[in-house]
């Protein structure tokens, strides 16, 4: 019966902690082999979107958080045309920039899909994190999809979601 009462005392210990704040921010992406060889996009189509991401989301109540690892997919949906992307920023909750993923334009090729990974204890961005990308094509008949994949598993539970970018002017 002790071990039982002090097996149970730990447990209500452990419990007491609050949730670690420590920030792990996300390794950046190496695209150097991703250069655009274009210098002057005038004669592109331009764009912007918008893409929600969560790297946490709330459950019970608003201090009890569930930690998520986010995904962000860039897809150049078209066979033929390739994507520049000109600036991919990532934002947190109360709008302001973290991290800008772009420093100088890459090109995404046809069919080809590059991926920004927001790792599941990177606090920065928060609960309404998001990614504003700016892109360039000559041919917009096939515009690029930017969709984000968030999971976690933790014990016997997981949780999957999606989201998709909405173009912006």
């Amino acid at each position: 019966m002790k071990k039982i009462i002090l097996l149970i005392g730990v447990f209500m210990m452990l419990g007491c902690f609050e949730k670690e704040t420590a920030k792990y921010p996300s390794k950046q992406p190496s695209w150097e082999t991703k250069k655009a060889d274009v210098e002057d996009f005038s004669a592109f189509a331009k764009a912007k979107t918008y893409l929600p991401v969560y790297s946490h989301i709330y459950h019970v109540h608003d201090e009890r958080a569930f930690d998520l690892t986010a995904t962000a997919s860039i897809r150049n949906i078209s066979p033929t045309e390739p994507l520049y992307i000109t600036q991919a920023d990532y934002y947190n909750t109360t709008g302001e920039i973290v991290r800008s993923y772009v420093k100088d334009p890459i090109v995404v090729n046809p069919m080809e899909t590059l991926e920004i990974i927001i790792r599941e204890k990177d606090y920065e961005g928060g609960s309404g994190a998001n990614f504003l990308f700016e892109w360039a094509m000559k041919n917009t008949d096939n515009p690029p999809l930017f969709e984000a994949v968030m999971i976690s598993t933790y014990g016997s539970q997981g949780l999957s979601f999606t989201t998709r970018g909405v173009p912006v002017q």
